[in-house]
């Protein structure tokens, strides 16, 4: 039993000095290649075997010979333990230097393409991470594009629109200043309706501002859709009826939400006027309000005839107008972008289909909770 701890001793003790030396070698190779680290753990794994052999061999007193077997026995190891650590060094350092340069393509604006060639199980979690990360930046890089052509789209538009009430408000101010209008109470009722459209466009510009910025203060309490979406109706019929578009709102249920009444209107007002301008005469908007697995939706559907499938994703973008609706009329493209703007900031959603002859506006508000 002495023996066995004096051989135990002897080498832990050689085992030891082998594995500070290495520790110090790894510290001094600390930002080399990966290679030179995998060959110093080889190096002291093999080392401290032969150093424990040697420390015990000279307590036991061996004899030369048999001195010289164990450690040429050790020296084939050191080899072989060597070869195999550079080796697997090399490889991975290859597979390192691969997932580099994958990497770097996906952070110059291309997309990241994992290497074909198989690596280690840390190696193909970093791939992957790589990989969805690259997706979430081909995404953000998307929107972004997005978001710069609808603020392009949005001034081209706002200027356009704002470029022709002034002209006319100019031509109309110079002819009554000159004296030369033939009927100058017709000519003020048109310049407050042109400086009303003005206004108009000014507070939807600042409501989007404020929006973007999240500076929407929102005043939530209970209400009834019922009652929401009557003061709506009241509101649009004598636009309704200017366009000779029957407004129906039977389909109703008094359900208790808790919302900003103010910017709920606002929204309803937004879908009813954009339903209704879109609504040929004789044309039909039906309002409903009901609940649902996802809560409270409320909806609007008109008879514009549908939205083309391509533009169907951009309806509710910041300055997006159709192709019918590039009139003075239609505004500057902002009235949905704050519908869903103020639905958002009721942890709502807003989304648009087509159905047979129009399409439907659909509001999905939280439900109340008792």
């Amino acid at each position: 039993m002495r023996d066995t701890l004096l051989i135990a001793l002897f080498a832990f003790l050689g085992a030891v000095a082998a594995g500070l030396l290495g520790a110090v070698a790894l510290r001094l190779l600390r930002r080399r290649s990966l290679t030179a680290s995998l060959a110093v753990v080889a190096s002291v794994a093999v080392g401290a075997m032969l150093a424990g052999t040697l420390a015990v061999a000279w307590a036991m007193f061996l004899s030369p010979h048999d001195l010289t077997v164990v450690t040429t026995v050790v020296a084939m190891a050191a080899v072989v333990s060597l070869a195999t650590a550079l080796v697997l060094g090399r490889w991975v350092v290859a597979r390192s230097r691969e997932l580099a340069v994958a990497a770097r393509s996906f952070g110059d604006g291309g997309d990241f393409a994992a290497p074909a060639a198989p690596a280690t199980a840390e190696l193909e979690a970093l791939s992957r991470e790589l990989a969805a990360t690259s997706a979430k930046l081909a995404e953000s890089r998307d929107r972004e594009r997005a978001l710069e052509t609808s603020r392009r789209e949005l001034v081209a538009w706002i200027s356009h629109d704002l470029r022709t009430p002034l002209a006319g408000l100019r031509a109309m101010s110079e002819a009554l200043e000159d004296g030369v209008a033939t009927d100058p109470d017709r000519y003020l009722r048109q310049i407050r309706t042109e400086v009303e459209r003005l206004n108009d466009m000014v507070g939807d510009l600042f409501e989007l501002s404020r929006i973007h910025v999240g500076a929407l203060a929102l005043s939530p309490s209970r209400m009834s859709l019922y009652d929401l979406v009557g003061d709506a109706l009241a509101g649009a019929d004598p636009l309704a009826r200017e366009h000779g578009v029957r407004l129906v709102g039977d389909r109703v249920e008094p359900v208790p939400v808790e919302v900003d009444g103010k910017e709920m209107s606002r929204v309803l007002g937004n879908l009813l006027v954009n339903a209704i301008r879109r609504t040929p005469a004789d044309g039909t908007v039906a309002v409903a309000a009901e609940r649902s697995s996802e809560g409270v939706v409320l909806s609007v559907t008109d008879g514009c005839g549908g939205i083309p499938e391509e533009d169907l994703p951009r309806v509710f973008d910041t300055g997006w107008r159709g192709t019918h609706a590039r009139t003075p009329p239609a505004g500057a493209g902002l009235g949905l972008a704050i519908v869903r703007g103020i639905v958002e900031a009721h942890q709502g959603r807003a989304a648009v289909r087509n159905i047979p002859g129009g399409c439907r506006f659909e509001v999905t508000l939280p439900t109340l909770e008792a």
